[in-house]
């Protein structure tokens, strides 16, 4: 994956960062695998995007009109301390934090698992 986390725009001479916070092609594609094998399962249905200036954040929903299931949030701010990533539940609650992309997601193959007789 591509590291672009501390990329400064020039404007006029002067370093500005992006007016706001996306993600690329290759993080993009991570997510929406993962989106897919979890509608193929029949556990997602929904899902929305919202870019803000200082986080891009996915979000899943079991159905449309409720609150989101899963959150996934880059946060460039935070890449240094915490990392840039992290996973929060439906409650709020951070289920899983880091620098990688990859090893967040691992946590939704957990999901499916199924224990076979």
């Amino acid at each position: 994956m591509k590291n672009d986390q501390n990329v400064l725009y020039l404007r006029h001479g002067k370093a500005q960062k992006p007016a706001q916070t996306a993600f690329d092609r290759y993080e993009l594609m991570a997510i929406l695998n993962v989106y897919g094998r979890m509608v193929s399962a029949g556990l997602w249905k929904d899902y929305a995007m919202d870019f803000e200036a200082d986080f891009a954040q996915f979000s899943v929903y079991q159905r449309a009109s409720e609150q989101p299931l899963y959150r996934i949030v880059k946060e460039p701010a935070l890449a240094q301390k915490q990392g840039a990533w992290r996973v929060l539940g439906s409650d709020g609650q951070v289920l899983k934090r880091g620098q990688q992309l990859d090893n967040i997601l691992k946590l939704f193959n957990k999901k499916l698992i199924k224990a076979v007789e």
